[in-house]
């Protein structure tokens, strides 16, 4: 029980951590990786943007890797929280919102809807200055009905 209790934990602090990193460290000292993430799409599939990808992975893998040395620790589950958020993640901005993997073109979910909404307005500024709603999984509400 408790582990599952730290992986929810820590799947739901990460959306606090991404948040962050999206509006201090993206839109901040490293815009030049995400930058062209708002820009007009060509034929390439990546971005400088996917290396947030890697930045998220290493520490789930040494977490896994320490996590499991004796036996399964807590640290395993720290990875597997920040391993799903980071799947998760991945489903929504990539495939779902970005259509980057032509996997769910279409959708009546509101709770999709919305995030799709939160996400178009974030994007509506091309530069790091003035964005908004800089979470992934939860979105202010007044996106659900717009």
């Amino acid at each position: 029980m408790i582990s599952f209790l730290i992986f929810l934990g820590v799947f739901l602090f990460m959306e606090c951590v991404t948040w962050m990193t999206h509006k201090y460290i993206m839109h901040g000292l490293m815009w030049y990786f995400h930058a062209d993430h708002h820009q007009p799409k060509y034929a390439n599939i990546f971005e400088r943007n996917d290396i947030f990808f890697v930045i998220f992975a290493v520490p789930s893998i040494v977490l896994f890797y320490f996590g499991v040395q004796g036996g399964m620790n807590y640290l395993f589950f720290i990875g597997l929280g920040i391993t799903f958020y980071g799947l998760c993640y991945f489903t929504i901005h990539d495939v779902l919102i970005h259509q980057r993997f032509k996997w769910f073109k279409n959708t009546n979910n509101k709770y999709l809807i919305g995030l799709r909404k939160a996400h178009k307005i974030h994007h509506k500024h091309l530069g790091k200055q003035h964005g908004e709603c800089f979470g992934m999984l939860f979105v202010p509400f007044k996106y659900y009905n717009m």
